[in-house]
């Protein structure tokens, strides 16, 4: 069944099946920058039980076809019920078109330890002071 009892599963996950739609569609063109998605207040309702890992990180599954996932944050949780509003750079790359559906799960991911970084070109290297950028 579609939104069935709003995707909760037991009292210490949280999976939900939504309808996904561009930032375009509720005139916030901010979130089209990051990495945020915008859900229902029944979303912050349900994690308010649960124990939970902060910030808040969720696992997007395209609801056809479950080999496109991503990972986000939430921006806000001002959605109508049944639907999220999410960067078209995001819908794109999961091949995900206005009005399909798509699965937020709740996930705690672990604590980055490390980060490598590559200059993509030698103008890195002319900079006086790198670690002031």
């Amino acid at each position: 069944m579609f939104f069935d009892g709003y995707g909760y599963q037991g009292t210490s996950s949280f999976e939900q099946t939504f309808r996904c739609y561009s930032a375009s569609f509720i005139e916030k063109p901010e979130i089209e920058n990051g990495d945020k998605i915008i859900v229902p207040p029944s979303v912050l309702d349900r994690l308010a039980f649960l124990r939970i890992d902060y910030p808040m990180m969720f696992k997007l599954r395209n609801g056809a076809n479950s080999e496109r996932v991503s990972h986000c944050g939430v921006l806000e949780f001002i959605a109508d019920e049944g639907t999220i509003y999410m960067p078209y750079w995001m819908m794109q790359n999961m091949l995900l078109q206005e009005g399909d559906t798509v699965r937020l799960k709740y996930v705690s991911l672990p604590r980055g330890t490390f980060v490598k970084l590559q200059p993509q070109t030698k103008d890195f290297f002319d900079i006086s002071n790198p670690k002031a950028m």
